[in-house]
């Protein structure tokens, strides 16, 4: 029988449910349970892939081609599994899905309502993977009380009643905020979170509550008698230096003793200490790396969460912290502020806002010997600089960019070129590369096939791969035989463009190939 544990939020949203779900599936896991988690976001896009990155943070993609909330990323990254299309819901996509039926007649003439039908299709939705894990978490993204959300509130509420009591735990992360004129911690915003959850027909068996400072045990006694729960299950969720501490924290709580008493549930093997031992490292070394993100949401880090992520990650491996600033590619003092960094990093993006700064900033990479790794729109801009200067076509272009260049070193897609709709048409999820042997590409993957994420519509155009090779940049990786997929410049310290998505594939102790030789290539080339 699977179990399943409830994830949802109060008072304002990027609280950290995510992370905090993640957090106990990772002790779970380590347990021994198979755990899974489903995301369940209110808006009405049918997915967050048409989305400009500062409404809702960077899109992540499965290896099935899913455009997704990024906290997928964060379970991926936590459990160490693949996530797929059936981990990620909408609003929009449930709508969808029941007014096709309604179009198709499946409905029988019934009236379509809220109440039972997009429920429904809600609660069949959380017991998709049933078969497949012991433990199902399932998060419900926004604030209790959004309107929006209160249809996955209600069929939460009802799959709570159709199912066991011992197989349904509910868990509500909320904020206590620092009064800085009170000198203070304050539980009033958490009990009207919890209130408002209570009116809808939700009682939280645990409430973890997020804070800059060390909730006491008066405040613990107090939020538990106001909102009804046991006093060892108001949970603290303090602010701390790397999130991958959060599980040893609320092991330290026992919040994995709580659920598993709660649930009803015996450990299937003792508990696997390792993963939290590894993770202590991560706060021990002195040795800093710095690199530059050169991007145009330079003022939005969950634009590049899983860059961010990777490079820690990356750096974590060689030894040492990673010191990431995210440069604005309009900024007109960009080259002169990248001379203090050790690497430059160009990642994936849309549009021609931003597009001179970055490829001033791969021609300053190169030319000055600085490591650079370019990422699906970053590889597209390596290929656009050194068509122009290298190769000398002073107009070569991506016709994303410019419809009618003279030279289209970057190019759609055949297939591409008659989509109307903008949503997931994408080139989107595993692809298979073929590396040329010799390679540095190679030297660092240590195998001839890979598989990685893709989220394009533009390719390098394959007439210019020769040209281009006589002038220093090399193809060293395709798709069947034809589309370029990375390329390199060999005398360089580290020049790496690639058009998938690597960043998607890193995990704590698991550093992706490329992120690690780009790392450390930084580290040797460390300014001070």
């Amino acid at each position: 029988m699977t179990k399943y544990i409830f994830i949802t939020g109060g008072v304002v949203s990027s609280l950290g449910k995510g992370i905090s779900g993640a957090s106990i599936g990772k002790l779970l896991q380590l347990y021994g349970f198979k755990v899974n988690m489903i995301k369940f976001d209110p808006y009405i896009n049918v997915d967050p892939g048409t989305m400009n990155p500062y409404q809702h943070g960077e899109v992540f993609v499965t290896i099935d081609g899913a455009e997704t909330d990024l906290d997928l990323g964060t379970y991926e990254r936590f459990l160490d599994v693949y996530t797929s299309k059936a981990n990620t819901n909408t609003a929009g996509s449930i709508y969808q899905t029941v007014i096709n039926r309604e179009r198709r007649g499946d409905y029988d003439g019934e009236t379509v309502q809220v109440i039972p039908h997009i429920t429904d299709e809600i609660k069949k939705r959380f017991s998709a993977l049933k078969k497949e894990y012991d433990i199902t978490i399932i998060e419900i993204g926004g604030t209790v009380g959004d309107i929006e959300g209160l249809p996955f509130m209600e069929a939460a509420r009802q799959f709570r009643l159709e199912n066991k009591k011992e197989d349904i735990m509910s868990i509500h992360v909320t904020l206590v905020p620092y009064i800085a004129g009170a000198k203070e911690l304050k539980t009033k915003p958490t009990q009207h979170s919890v209130n408002k959850l209570r009116e809808i027909g939700i009682v939280p068996d645990m409430i973890i509550c997020r804070t800059q400072y060390d909730i006491d045990d008066s405040l613990k006694r107090k939020i538990s008698l106001f909102c009804n729960v046991d006093p060892e299950c108001v949970i603290e969720a303090k602010n701390c230096s790397s999130i991958y501490f959060l599980p040893e924290s609320f092991r330290n709580q026992s919040v994995d003793k709580l659920i598993m008493q709660k649930l009803k549930i015996k450990p299937k093997r003792s508990f696997d200490s390792s993963w939290l031992k590894q993770i202590k490292a991560i706060d021990k070394y002195n040795k800093t790396v710095r690199i530059a993100v050169v991007g145009k949401y330079a003022d939005l880090k969950d634009a590049y969460k899983s860059i961010d992520e990777s490079l820690n990650i990356a750096a974590t491996d060689q030894k040492a912290k990673a010191d990431i600033s995210y440069l604005d590619a309009e900024d007109k003092n960009l080259i002169s502020k990248l001379k203090d960094y050790d690497g430059i990093l160009v990642p994936g993006g849309f549009g021609i806002r931003g597009i001179d700064g970055k490829i001033k900033s791969i021609k300053y990479a190169r030319e000055n010997k600085v490591p650079f790794f370019g990422i699906c729109l970053g590889m597209q801009c390596s290929v656009i600089e050194a068509s122009r200067n290298l190769l000398g076509l002073k107009n070569a272009n991506s016709t994303e960019f410019d419809e009618n260049t003279e030279y289209p070193v970057i190019d759609m897609m055949p297939e591409q070129k008659n989509i109307t709709y903008r949503g997931g048409t994408m080139r989107l999820g595993h692809y298979i590369s073929d590396i040329i042997k010799g390679t540095v590409s190679y030297n660092l993957y240590k195998k001839e096939h890979i598989e990685e994420r893709h989220r394009h519509r533009y390719e390098m155009n394959p007439h210019f791969v020769e040209p281009l090779k006589k002038v220093g940049l090399t193809v060293s990786a395709y798709h069947k035989n034809i589309l370029p997929e990375i390329v390199e410049i060999k005398s360089h310290p580290f020049f790496i463009g690639v058009q998938f998505h690597p960043e998607f594939a890193s995990r704590p102790m698991k550093p992706h190939p490329l992120f690690k030789g780009f790392i450390a290539a930084a580290i040797k080339n460390k300014k001070h």
